[in-house]
């Protein structure tokens, strides 16, 4: 059956995640062969008489290609019922345990579902049901709004923003500019996480104004590089020692300048970056 869009109720949108890649795969799919596998709807009464349970993203890809019409396919379920059995027909459980904790949250404050109901839903434990509800309900609105677009990675907002906002909601808000600066890796938000937490206000300004440039001048193997200097120092002690002997004329002054120029160089990155950066 096809469908315009005003009789379509969107109520569910905001319990999909946002993948802006496949959503321009899916697109170009539909320009080219156009929509060859209808979405999922679900009968229900009064002026929006449908409701999308599956397709979201095909329904915004045809709007921005400009069709009037979307195919779809009319479930005539309990709505609670239908939510589930629409999460039970997708190919595996793919969903990040935020989507997980809308999901759950919507059963269970529209439709009056328990904790153990909740559980034996999903063949989960009350306590899996817990913490996704608790991944939903202490997030700041702004995260989850990233979240939903794509624009925060889910595992990304559990291990580094979550636990910020149980602790401070503010500073959570301020780290989410950071990491809305560009693509971070999970490993790389919880390294610009731990420079944020352990740091004063200069510090957490600067991590603000140029996270990469702190993740640059945070990599790499410090205790390799300490060992380096302190082996250096023992060198460099060494050689004083036998400055004045015989052999010393004998020394090529090519190594000598070789010498020069490296610890110079050593010396003056060091300065840089300690000093400054």
């Amino acid at each position: 059956m096809d469908l315009e869009h005003h009789q379509i109720d969107l109520r569910y949108e905001n319990l999909r995640k946002r993948d802006p890649a496949k959503e321009r795969q899916l697109l170009a799919s539909l320009d080219e062969s156009g929509q060859a596998c209808p979405v999922v709807v679900l009968a229900q009464k009064g002026d929006v008489p449908f409701v999308l349970l599956d397709g979201y993203k095909r329904l915004r890809a045809l709007k921005r290609l400009r069709k009037d019409t979307v195919r779809a396919t009319i479930w005539e379920l309990d709505e609670a019922e239908a939510l589930l059995l629409e999460r039970m027909m997708r190919t595996s459980w793919s969903d990040s345990p935020l989507e997980q904790g809308w999901l759950l949250r919507e059963l269970k404050d529209r439709f009056g579902m328990s904790m153990a109901e909740l559980g034996r839903r999903f063949a989960r434990t009350p306590s899996w049901v817990s913490r996704r509800l608790g991944l939903v309900q202490d997030l700041p609105i702004p995260v989850r709004e990233q979240v939903c677009q794509g624009r925060i990675p889910p595992h990304t907002a559990m291990k580094v923003l979550l636990p910020m906002a149980r602790a401070n909601r503010t500073d959570s808000l301020r780290f989410l500019e950071v990491l809305l600066r560009e693509t971070f890796s999970t490993r790389e938000s919880v390294a610009l996480q731990a420079g944020w937490l352990k740091g004063d206000p200069q510090v957490r300004e600067r991590i603000l104004a140029n996270p990469r440039l702190f993740l640059r001048v945070r990599g790499g193997n410090p205790a390799a590089l300490r060992a380096d200097l302190k082996a250096l120092s023992a060198t460099a002690r060494r050689a004083l020692g036998r400055v004045g002997e015989e052999a010393l004329l004998d020394l090529a002054p090519r190594a000598f300048r070789r010498a020069q120029a490296d610890c110079q160089a050593l010396f003056a990155r060091l300065e840089k970056e300690v000093t400054h950066a």
